[in-house]
């Protein structure tokens, strides 16, 4: 098998452990591709392709995760991880376990992690690692990488998220959110919606979103009934998608352009927590961004209309 063979082969895996460390498609993204170049112009071949491959993509991680915290500090607004429509790397005896581990409510947990119990946690706990591997991959002695993902273990169960089991019952449920919500059928959204539900938008000071988190069905069904309705009227179209391994959609102006992108975490029969992602920084990825600002004004001008 070539090089390039062997890369393609893994790339998968490696886009996976990147994208959970960073919480970035675009830096994950560049992590690989940096891999990929370190690996192209090594001398020699390595005994273990996947061990170097891991390791150099891990360590490039850290890196960067190190150097992100401070502007993530600084960020306008909450911070959201970029959308993930799809992970590549898959495994069937594990799907659900993946998918778990890679929405949004737990790589927001991560964020509480320092970088080397992050990796610790990623490479252990989702992708069974052995210690010698991880130990290799960052540096650090199994004993200390055990004492590292006790930590983790201890930060993540404090808030670990609970999702619907059933995946089938959380997708009823989110087709019947998504047409609720096209309806804007503020009685049914109510229903679907947990007490103590909430809605949070992350724009990152470059689009329009909400000033703080709007807490309670009542409110989120509300603004959820109010706005959607609006925005249909100026030909924004959703199109239900998962994201994040969760059930999710994404919005679109007339011309196709990524409005927003928005993900659910059921739990109980109910939805918990809505996200909505509309940084246009964080949705280029996944195609042409629309004008946020220009379709908010449109919204406002339909509304006046209206009343």
């Amino acid at each position: 098998m070539s090089e390039v063979e062997e890369f393609e082969e893994l790339r998968p895996l490696l886009f996976s452990i990147a994208y959970r460390i960073l919480g970035s498609v675009g830096e994950a993204e560049d992590a690989v591709q940096e891999t990929w170049l370190r690996f192209a112009g090594s001398a020699t071949r390595p005994t273990s392709t996947r061990a170097f491959l891991s390791t150099t993509v891990t360590r490039l991680s850290i890196d960067v995760l190190r150097s992100a915290r401070r502007r993530r500090e600084e960020y306008v607004g909450p911070w959201f991880p970029e959308p993930l429509l799809s992970d590549p790397y898959q495994d069937p005896a594990r799907s659900v376990e993946l998918a778990d581990s890679v929405s949004m409510a737990a790589l927001l947990l991560l964020e509480r992690l320092s970088p080397l119990e992050r990796a610790v946690f990623v490479l252990r706990d989702v992708f069974a690692f052995g210690f010698d591997e991880i130990a290799s991959a960052i540096g650090r002695s199994e004993s200390a990488c055990r004492q590292l993902l006790v930590r983790a273990r201890r930060h993540m169960a404090a808030g670990a998220p609970r999702f619907e089991a059933d995946r089938q019952e959380r997708q009823k449920l989110a087709s019947r959110f998504f047409d609720a919500l096209t309806d804007g059928n503020v009685d049914e959204l109510r229903h679907l919606l947990a007490a103590d539900v909430q809605l949070v938008g992350d724009g990152g000071g470059k689009a329009p979103q909400l000033a703080r988190a709007v807490m309670g069905a009542e409110n989120v069904a509300r603004v959820l009934g109010t706005v959607l309705p609006l925005l249909i009227r100026i030909d924004v179209s959703v199109a239900p998608h998962e994201v994040n391994g969760q059930p999710g959609a994404i919005f679109r102006d007339r011309d196709g352009r990524v409005l927003q992108v928005l993900a659910l975490d059921v739990r109980d029969g109910q939805i918990q927590t809505i996200r909505t992602v509309i940084n246009p920084d964080k949705i280029r990825h996944i195609g042409p961004v629309a004008d946020a600002w220009a379709i908010s004004r449109a919204a406002k001008r339909a509304r006046r209309q209206q009343d």
